[in-house]
């Protein structure tokens, strides 16, 4: 990794650093299962080395991926980064390649399995690494709201959408309904789809997402976006609100986009005359509203590179991409949105140790941690992937 440009201020520390970090746990938002066998000690200095040397040996049984938001340690053994779909997408045109290594999370590697061949095997290096807003919605709580819409007599009129950021579970669900998986990307072009087939959308499993692209790019007014608690009776909804409704949003969020307040934004702007002020469309909607570009990462990564020289960029999205984007970006000022750290935790659960580790596994014959959807919900969930990529 190249030293930090002059134009880069890290974000301060605090004391969930550790945590974000990914070197504690958090039994709110990951699923809490410890990587088998030995891993190699963070601070051995043949890690890189190690690394180069197993992925040579596997040579093109092996096909490595990494989202945009892990570390740069994991980042330079990549074959392909991107977001989650691409991803997948890419793990799909690989079908020669008989390991798929997915650096990212348990959703992602879940879709990768799902649309690659039975013959491959998709690997996450750390279990944990699990997703708090995909946690967010249980298959059986999102049934259990499907029923209480049964019996309100309203389904007929619900196309359901889930992000991609959800389990293969709620993926298959969606399917089973005849809806469709979108991505930030997208969003608006499945919603338009979706209120072709159907007047409601129940939108799981980010409410800003869904709320954001409603009334921000479709005119949708907010007060026909209503919020299921799945944690409360009836979602905490009266019969008349969801009989009344366009826009059924599921009670989730992403725990790094959610962190960023309009008081962020109100702060860069006064600290930096100027600034350019670009957010993720899963932070809250006032942030959104605040902001003057909104975009997928995708979105974010072009902007940037597009951006003219001396200009200054305030990003509202994971420390570890906004960092990467800034090195990459001498000539402008990029910083981070918020003033504090704010890393995907279990994002970076997968470091360099657990990259080797399972590399070398792989050498030795081994093939540890292996995602594997079971063939049903795989079947189903390919509906609504199928459903997403036949999208006008």
């Amino acid at each position: 990794m190249r030293d930090v440009t002059s134009t880069w201020t890290e974000p301060a520390n605090t004391p969930l650093a550790l945590l974000l970090l990914g070197q504690n746990t958090d039994p709110a938002s990951e699923r809490g299962v410890d990587c088998p066998g030995d891993l190699p000690a963070p601070s051995d200095p043949g890690l890189v080395a190690r690394a180069t040397a197993a992925k040579e040996k596997l040579g093109s049984r092996v096909f490595v991926l990494g989202h945009h938001y892990q570390r740069d340690e994991v980042i330079q053994f990549a074959d392909v980064t991107g977001d989650s779909f691409k991803l997948a997408q890419q793990a799909a045109a690989r079908p020669d390649a008989e390991f798929i290594v997915f650096c990212g999370v348990h959703f992602m590697a879940e879709s990768a399995d799902i649309l690659t061949t039975p013959d491959q095997q998709v690997i996450l290096p750390d279990l944990a690494a699990g997703c708090s807003m995909a946690d967010m919605a249980v298959l059986g709580q999102v049934e259990t709201a499907w029923e209480h819409f049964e019996d309100l007599g309203i389904t007929d009129q619900i196309v359901p959408v889930t992000y991609m950021n959800s389990s293969a579970d709620i993926k298959g669900f969606v399917g089973r309904n005849s809806g469709v998986v979108c991505t930030s990307s997208n969003a608006k072009r499945a919603l338009d789809w979706s209120f072709e087939q159907g007047s409601k959308v129940f939108f799981l499993p980010d409410q800003h997402l869904g709320r954001n692209t409603a009334v921000l790019e479709m005119g949708i007014d907010l007060d026909d976006c209503v919020l299921y608690d799945p944690h409360k009776p009836k979602g905490g909804l009266t019969d008349e609100q969801l009989r009344n409704a366009r826009m059924i949003l599921w009670r989730g969020h992403c725990s790094v986009h959610g962190r960023f307040t309009i008081e962020s934004v109100r702060e860069v702007r006064e600290r930096v005359p100027g600034v350019n002020v670009l957010v993720h469309p899963e932070c809250r909607h006032e942030v959104v509203r605040a902001a003057d570009y909104v975009g997928s990462t995708e979105y974010i990564i072009k902007a940037l590179d597009a951006a003219p020289a001396g200009s200054s960029w305030a990003v509202g999205t994971e420390l570890n991409l906004v960092r990467r984007l800034a090195l990459a970006h001498p000539d402008k000022q990029i910083m981070f949105l918020d003033r504090a750290v704010c890393y995907c935790s279990t994002m970076n659960r997968i470091d360099l140790p657990h990259l080797v580790w399972t590399l070398e596994e792989l050498v030795a014959g081994r093939v540890p941690n292996v995602i594997s959807v079971d063939e049903k919900t795989a079947r189903e969930a390919r509906v609504a992937l199928d459903q997403m990529l036949a999208l006008p």
